[in-house]
């Protein structure tokens, strides 16, 4: 598929480095180390770390974050470790899905149906603490209403709370991601 002049944000690479996470966008110079060791791209072809940070830089916006791609990236930062420029391609996907939600390209509940994010039926919640405790993110809180709320921006949609919430009341669907990989036999 060809790209086309309307396509290009010449400032979508600007727009990702002067974020928190992002600045080191620049240093890569497209060794492929992050995609060697990346298990997502070992099961997902079209997850290519080398191949996202190059949208990035030719100013793909609108491309990249209309995307499934960017909802992939597991966390598992296997990136960071190995890449000689310190690049610390899980923190610039972190950066590219907050860009993704801050602009609209995916809702709250784009986020719930794509298993990305838990959520709490609050007529179920109980205030038992349990999820606050459990949660290695912090991503629940309880809110001014007495109930856990979770914030999408910190859930890494792991489960721990879901499993441990005593009353049920914490649901997570299962990631198109998980499902690829479980069909691959690389599922966790």
């Amino acid at each position: 598929m060809g790209i086309t002049n309307k396509e290009i944000n010449p400032s979508f690479s600007s727009e990702v480095t002067a974020l928190p996470g992002g600045e080191h966008l620049n240093g890569c110079f497209s060794c492929g180390a992050c995609s060697g060791i990346c298990p997502v791209s070992q099961a997902i072809p079209d997850f290519d770390p080398r191949k996202i940070i190059h949208m990035v830089r030719m100013g793909l916006k609108d491309r990249l974050l209309s995307s499934d791609l960017i909802w992939y990236c597991s966390k598992c930062r296997n990136c960071v470790f190995v890449c000689p420029q310190n690049v610390a391609f899980a923190d610039i996907m972190a950066v590219i899905r907050d860009i993704a939600v801050r602009d609209g390209y995916v809702s709250e509940q784009d986020l719930r149906d794509k298993g990305k994010v838990a959520w709490v039926e609050e007529d179920k919640c109980v205030s038992c603490l349990t999820c606050v405790r459990v949660c290695p993110w912090q991503a629940p809180k309880i809110n001014s209403k007495g109930v856990a709320n979770i914030q999408s921006k910190l859930c890494r949609a792991c489960g721990i709370c879901v499993s441990e919430c005593p009353a049920q009341a914490i649901q997570l669907n299962e990631a198109e991601d998980e499902r690829l990989l479980a069909a691959c036999g690389l599922s966790s």
